[in-house]
């Protein structure tokens, strides 16, 4: 069967995969281990991201400014002295320091863009068009097949695209502090920065997404991701309630408004969470606190009357765990199948004979980290190398590129790429 001729653009993306094809070789392993991805990420999301993409197999080269990413100095100094903040988000990337300000630092981006998959920041918008790396202009023109994502605080339209944007203030302004806490309490974020992450899953979802995409059409597109919008869509289920009754949510502290029994029950030693989402798991609780007969209570027949009589349900069930040890109980309720889980601290959760059984922490180039969630059997996350020293690999990628040991020299003479990181007299754009 002929191949139908692809008009413009997508005639362009087609060639020029076809040229990638036979100009490039990949000798990593994992599912991704024919992706390069240059990385132009700081902080938080953009990191998550990436560091998913490599411990899959792709060649991630993290470019720093000068300066150096900010989480360098964050947290405490672990291995090599890496901040632990900067430690945990880096691992299995390679790195080099370039100054975008300057023609040189640009062409060497560029350079490096001619052989890669995608392109991933979180510069302020206009940042990239300033320095004439615009995507639509142009980086589309002379990278057809770049998959290029941009992550930013409020998107690239609107009235506050542009500004800046961080997890909490994403957290503050989509709402989800004012549902967070203890019922009449002050708004309260949570501890961890979950917009980042989330939006770090939600980049590395799009990214495979859009390169699954390009195999049928041969191009590349631009990904618009903000830290804004994922945090109004993880407001999930409270926000389509709300959608639906126009009633604004409330914090409700432990307690999940929509099901019942659900939150925390004070055992002997400790606290554990448990609940029940229909009538069997309900009964299989009630069996095992040794009152079977709560079940048949019709103040407690279904879901809907257990959470419209929650605080007569919430003072049964509590004077049946005070009975029990909590690490017993949860193990019971388990056996039972009913979810539950003892609170435990971060040194509990993490030396847990379950969270070793998954080997869910490591040791790294010296230090500890958490290892990768995803389990594939027969081409499974690998960590080999862990976060970069500043300007680590600037030699090995720079050569890969074709520039000779005196072009680096020269590069590093003209300050457009730095082995030593240089005093911030302000955060790069």
């Amino acid at each position: 069967m002929a191949e139908i001729a692809l008009p413009g653009w997508s005639a362009i993306c087609r060639a020029s995969t076809l040229a990638a094809m036979n100009t490039t070789s990949r000798t990593r392993h994992g599912t991704l281990s024919d992706l390069r991805v240059i990385d132009l990420t700081r902080v938080y999301a953009g990191p998550a991201c990436t560091q998913m993409l490599a411990d899959h197999g792709a060649d991630v080269i993290k470019i720093e400014p000068p300066q150096g990413d900010e989480t360098r100095d964050w947290g405490t100094a672990g291995p090599q002295g890496l901040s632990s903040y900067f430690w945990g988000l880096n691992r299995n990337k390679r790195t080099l320091a370039l100054d975008f300000g300057q023609a040189a630092g640009r062409e060497v981006l560029l350079r490096l863009l001619q052989d890669a998959d995608v392109l991933i920041d979180n510069f302020k918008l206009g940042t990239l068009e300033r320095w004439g790396l615009g995507y639509a202009n142009d980086l589309q023109p002379r990278f057809p097949r770049l998959v290029h994502l941009t992550i930013s605080g409020f998107g690239t339209r609107g009235p506050l695209a542009g500004y800046p944007g961080y997890d909490a203030v994403a957290q503050a302004f989509a709402g989800v502090m004012s549902v967070n806490g203890e019922p009449g309490g002050e708004p309260l974020k949570l501890p961890m920065p979950v917009v980042d992450y989330a939006t770090g899953l939600y980049a590395t979802s799009a990214l495979l997404m859009a390169l699954h995409e390009r195999q049928r059409s041969g191009c590349g597109q631009h990904i618009d991701l903000s830290l804004f919008d994922v945090a109004l869509t993880m407001t999930h289920p409270l926000s389509t309630t709300w959608m639906f009754t126009e009633e604004v949510p409330a914090p409700t502290g432990n307690v999940y408004a929509a099901i019942a029994p659900y939150g925390l029950f004070s055992c002997r030693d400790r606290k554990v969470f448990t609940g029940a989402g229909n009538n069997g798991a309900f009964r299989k609780l009630c069996r095992v606190l040794g009152m079977p007969e709560l079940a048949d209570d019709s103040r407690f027949a279904d879901n809907r009357q257990r959470v419209a009589h929650r605080a007569a349900l919430d003072a049964a069930l509590s004077a049946a765990t005070r009975q029990w040890d909590g690490e017993e109980l949860a193990l019971t309720l388990m056996r039972a199948g009913v979810a539950a889980g003892v609170v435990q601290n971060l040194h509990e959760a993490f030396h847990h004979p379950q969270a070793v059984a998954n080997g869910m922490w490591q040791d790294l180039g010296g230090g500890k980290v958490v290892a990768n969630p995803i389990r594939l059997d027969r081409t499974p996350a690998t960590l080999h190398s862990p976060a970069p020293t500043f300007g680590r690999d600037t030699d090995d990628v720079l050569a890969e590129a074709g520039y000779s040991a005196g072009q680096i020299a020269d590069l590093e003479q003209a300050g457009a790429l730095a082995r030593q990181r240089k005093a911030a007299h302000g955060a790069p754009t």
